[in-house]
């Protein structure tokens, strides 16, 4: 059975940090793309940060130079450090595996920045 649960969301002011963490079972994890995607309400799900199997990434350029997706095969885990948070940055956030045709989603961790 596939999972993959997130964890590390929450209530953060303006400029802050959060780091979030996506902790899977079920796959072979190294093998995986992993993503971070975010929906904010009336809008559609968004890529945010991709990081590949080798440890290639790609960004939105909304979230470029603030946030830093990484992985760490041992642990099966993948990460999305988030610095200078805005209130646009307001979203659930969802992990992504992704294996050619093959892709499992988590169930999404809810960020938000206000003051």
């Amino acid at each position: 059975q596939v999972q993959l649960v997130e964890s590390g969301g929450g209530l953060v002011q303006p400029g802050g940090s959060l780091r979030l963490s996506c902790a899977a079972s079920g796959i072979s994890f190294r093998g995986y793309a992993m993503g971070w995607y975010r929906q904010a309400p009336g809008k559609e799900r968004e890529l945010v940060a991709g990081i590949s199997g080798g440890g290639i990434t790609n960004y939105a350029d909304s979230v470029k130079g603030r946030f830093t997706i990484s992985r760490d095969n041992a642990k099966n885990t993948v990460y999305l450090q988030m610095n200078s948070l805005k209130p646009d940055d307001t979203a659930v956030y969802y992990c992504n595996a992704r294996l050619s045709l093959i892709q499992y989603w988590g169930q999404g961790t809810q960020v938000t920045v206000s003051s």
